[in-house]
C-alpha cells in the first residue's frame, strides 16, 4: 500500500497554522483536498488486518505535519466497528500526544461511535474520567454529544462534577458545550445543572438555547 505524501502548500500552510496558534506545522492542505487525497486509503484500509491498521494509523500520526494525525484519525473512524476495546485503550497512547482541541474533538468522535455501537459508553468513559490530562478529561465531558434520549446522565454529570471549578478554557468550554447539546433533550435537567457551581463561560453556552 503505497504511503500518502500531502503536497505542500506554503501560503495555505501559513494560514493554517495561524488559526491552530503556531501550535503544528501545517503541509497547507484544505479538508476537501485531504479528502480526495486520501479517498482511496480510506477504502483500501477496511481490507487490512486490525494490526496492520493500527501500525499505519501510528506512523501517520508521528509525522510533523498535522494534516497527518487528521488522516490517522479518520482511519480510524473509517475502520471504528472493526475495533476492540483492546484496541481503543491501545489508541489512547497516540489520544493523548500532540493534543490540541481539533484532534481531541475527532478522537471524541471514535470513542463516542464505538461506544454507542457496543453500548458500552461507561467502559469508554472509564478511559477517560478522572485522568491528570485536562484534555482526555474533555473527552469524558463531550462523549455522549448527540446522543439525545440515550445519554446517561449519571456519567455526564460524574464528568461535570469533577471539574466544576477548574481554570481550565477548554474544559469549561466543553462542559458548556455538552450542556447546551443535552439542553435540547432535558432543558429541565440542564436548568438544575445551572443552579450548581459553573463558570460563567460554561453557564454562557449552556444557556443558549434555554
Amino acid at each position: 500500500m503505497e504511503k500518502i505524501i500531502f503536497p505542500k502548500n506554503t501560503e495555505k500552510a501559513v494560514q493554517m497554522e495561524a488559526y491552530m496558534k503556531h501550535h503544528f506545522r501545517f503541509a497547507g492542505v484544505p479538508k476537501p483536498e485531504r479528502a480526495l487525497i486520501q479517498k482511496s486509503l480510506m477504502k483500501e484500509s477496511q481490507k487490512l488486518p486490525v494490526p496492520e491498521l493500527l501500525s499505519l494509523v501510528a506512523d501517520y500520526y508521528a509525522r510533523e505535519e498535522r494534516e497527518y494525525q487528521y488522516l490517522a484519525i479518520d482511519l480510524v473512524q473509517k475502520n471504528v466497528k472493526r475495533l476492540s476495546f483492546e484496541n481503543l485503550v491501545w489508541l489512547r497512547e497516540l489520544v493523548s500526544q500532540k493534543e490540541w482541541w481539533d484532534s481531541i474533538d475527532s478522537w471524541q468522535k471514535v470513542y463516542s461511535t464505538w461506544g454507542k455501537l457496543h453500548q458500552e459508553i461507561e467502559a469508554v468513559f472509564q478511559l477517560f474520567e478522572g485522568q491528570e490530562d485536562f484534555w482526555l478529561r474533555r473527552i469524558a465531558i463531550t462523549l455522549q454529544l448527540g446522543f439525545k434520549e440515550q445519554t446517561d446522565v449519571t456519567l455526564l454529570e460524574r464528568a461535570i462534577d469533577a471539574d466544576r471549578s477548574t481554570k481550565e478554557f477548554f474544559i469549561q468550554k466543553a462542559i458548556g458545550w455538552a450542556l447546551r447539546d443535552y439542553s435540547k433533550t432535558n432543558p429541565l435537567w440542564v436548568k438544575e445543572q445551572l443552579t450548581k457551581e459553573l463558570s460563567k463561560l460554561a453557564t454562557r453556552e449552556a444557556s443558549k438555547y434555554l
